[in-house]
C-alpha cells in the first residue's frame, strides 16, 4: 500500500513541497505520495485526525498552524516543546507526535548556504511566529550574543521572548522591540545577522515585491537570511545584495528541514541534491 504525506497550511498557494518530496521518495525507492492540503483553521482538527489512518506517514505543518496543532497531537519532541511550534507530524502505532525540523534546517542552511557562524554575533529576527521561534532556538544553540526580536504584535513577541529566556544559555541576551516605535533602527545597523521570519515578499501575496526593511538600512557587513524562498531572489535578498551584503533565501532551509522530516518518516537519509534540484525546477516553472 502506497504511503501518504502532505503539507498542512493556509493559504498554501503554489507549494513546492510536493515536488521536493516526490524527488526524495523516488530517489529512495519508496512508494509514497505527497500532497498540498490547504486547511482553514476551522477544519484543522479534522485534518489532523485523518492522519491517524494506517496509510499516513505524517505531515508537514506551515503558516498559520505551527502552534495550533500542538494540543491536537499525542505528544511532542523536546525540541518542538521548547520551540512551542511543530512543523512535522510523525504517525506511528496510531499516535501522532510533533517535531520541529526548522531548527536543524535553519542551522544547516545558515552554515552551508550563508557561510555564517552566529557564535558571539548580534542577530535580529523579524517576526514572532513559529518559524521565528525555531530560528531563535537555533541561534541560542549556536551561542549568538544578542537575539533581538522585532514584530508587530507586542504581546506575542513578549510571550515568545519570555518563553525562550527560560532556556537561554549564559552569554546570550534575548530582547525585543515593537516594529512601530522605531527603536530597532539603530540595532538594525549594528546587526551581524538579520533573519526575516515574516511572509513579507512572498510571490503572489499582498506583499509581493516588497522588502520588510528598506535597502538603505542594510549594512554591507551584515548577513541577511530571508526565510521566504519564492521568488528565487526575494525583494529583501535583492535589497541586501544592492548594498553589498551577503544574502540568501530560505530555499536551503526548506530543503534541509524537509530532509529531516523525510528521515523521521522513513528512517532513511534523504537525497538532498535531488530535493534541491527539484525545488529549483519547481520555482523556475
Amino acid at each position: 500500500m502506497a504511503k501518504r504525506a502532505g503539507v498542512i497550511g493556509h493559504p498554501l498557494g503554489h507549494s513546492i513541497s510536493p515536488a521536493i518530496f516526490k524527488a526524495a521518495f523516488e530517489a529512495a525507492g519508496i512508494d509514497a505520495t505527497y500532497e498540498a492540503w490547504d486547511t482553514e483553521p476551522d477544519v484543522l482538527e479534522g485534518r489532523i485526525h485523518a492522519l491517524r489512518t494506517a496509510d499516513f506517514l505524517g505531515a508537514n505543518v506551515t503558516i498559520p498552524h505551527k502552534t495550533a496543532v500542538v494540543p491536537l497531537l499525542d505528544g511532542t519532541s523536546d525540541l518542538a516543546a521548547k520551540a512551542g511550534a511543530v512543523n512535522t507530524i510523525v504517525h506511528g502505532d496510531g499516535k501522532l507526535i510533533g517535531h520541529n525540523t526548522d531548527v536543524a534546517g535553519f542551522a544547516r542552511s545558515l552554515r552551508e548556504d550563508a557561510g555564517c557562524d552566529p557564535k558571539g554575533k548580534r542577530t535580529m529576527l523579524l517576526g514572532s511566529g513559529g518559524a521565528a521561534r525555531a530560528v531563535a532556538l537555533a541561534l541560542m544553540e549556536a551561542h549568538a550574543s544578542v537575539i533581538y526580536v522585532v514584530g508587530r504584535q507586542p504581546r506575542k513577541i513578549d510571550a515568545m521572548v519570555v518563553g525562550l529566556k527560560r532556556g537561554s544559555p549564559s552569554g546570550t541576551t534575548l530582547t525585543w522591540a515593537y516594529w512601530g516605535d522605531g527603536s530597532y533602527l539603530r540595532s538594525l545597523a549594528e546587526a551581524d545577522l538579520i533573519v526575516n521570519c515574516t511572509p513579507v515578499g512572498v510571490a503572489g501575496s499582498e506583499t509581493a515585491g516588497q522588502s520588510p526593511i528598506p535597502a538603505e538600512l542594510i549594512q554591507p557587513k551584515t548577513t541577511v537570511f530571508d526565510l521566504v524562498y519564492n521568488p528565487a531572489e526575494t525583494p529583501l535578498v535583492a535589497a541586501a545584495k544592492s548594498r553589498g551584503a551577503k544574502a540568501v533565501s530560505g530555499l536551503g532551509m526548506l530543503v534541509y528541514q524537509a530532509a529531516e522530516s523525510f528521515k523521521l518518516w522513513t528512517g532513511k537519509d534523504a537525497d538532498v541534491a535531488a530535493m534541491r534540484a527539484a525545488a529549483e525546477r519547481a520555482l523556475a516553472g
